[in-house]
């Protein structure tokens, strides 16, 4: 049987883009939270937003939304540390491939799919750093903002062969840094998101010295 508060979220609650409906309903309801949280941080600020606002765009009431979490600030670790997995499995992938210029290109392309599903998730970290760097760190808290420099690096590191030198390794750089930075800048600007995708993709690509590939993988790692 189901718990209450489980049950009481509506299968009419937003979904996040690029999820379809289906999957199990714990996780999708999770989903469903951190999209209309993170609405709702964008719109009017973390500081000002309260869980019983979260509940209220949600269509449940406070005591359902606490049965998923606890405070707002799990919220933000929740998506926080689901963006660090999906970037985790990235690299796992592209530290298990052969390296060569499809693999590179193929990194590319799914950081490209990450980024694009999680902005909004980067931008809440852009926008609140303050708020992201206190419940980032902590007493027994994994720093995550270390750890973002660090899959940064690594991310850079799988574009170029050991012991690149200085200017191939600012190339691989640019080449990560192009993704995320190109689609907060231009996201609202661009009339059709698959043109901008296929722009920023295209730039890193040429940037990393490879071409794009003709099959473009969403962006999880198989």
């Amino acid at each position: 049987m189901m718990d209450d508060g489980a049950a009481e979220f509506p299968e009419s609650s937003p979904r996040p883009a690029g999820h379809a409906a289906g999957g199990r309903a714990r996780g999708d309801t999770r989903e469903r939270i951190q999209a209309v949280a993170l609405e709702l941080f964008a719109e009017q600020g973390y500081q000002k937003t309260s869980l019983r606002e979260i509940s209220e765009r949600l269509g449940v009431t406070k005591a359902a939304l606490y049965y998923h979490f606890k405070s707002k600030e799990d919220i933000v670790r929740s998506f926080t540390e689901d963006y660090v997995t999906e970037l985790n499995s990235l690299i796992a992938w592209g530290a298990s491939q052969p390296g060569t210029a499809r693999t590179r290109a193929l990194l590319l392309a799914r950081y490209s799919g990450i980024v694009e599903r999680r902005l909004g998730v980067l931008r809440f970290l852009e926008q609140n750093q303050a708020a992201a760097g206190h419940l980032m760190s902590g007493p027994g808290r994994q720093d995550n903002k270390r750890l973002f420099r660090e899959q940064f690096e690594t991310l850079r590191d799988l574009l170029i062969p050991p012991g690149a030198p200085l200017r191939d390794r600012v190339r691989a750089s640019m080449a990560v840094i192009s993704v995320g930075l190109s689609c907060m800048l231009f996201q609202q600007e661009a009339a059709d998101p698959a043109e901008l995708r296929g722009i920023v993709l295209d730039l890193s690509c040429e940037l990393a010295g490879v071409e794009p590939p003709d099959d473009q993988p969403g962006g999880s790692a198989a």
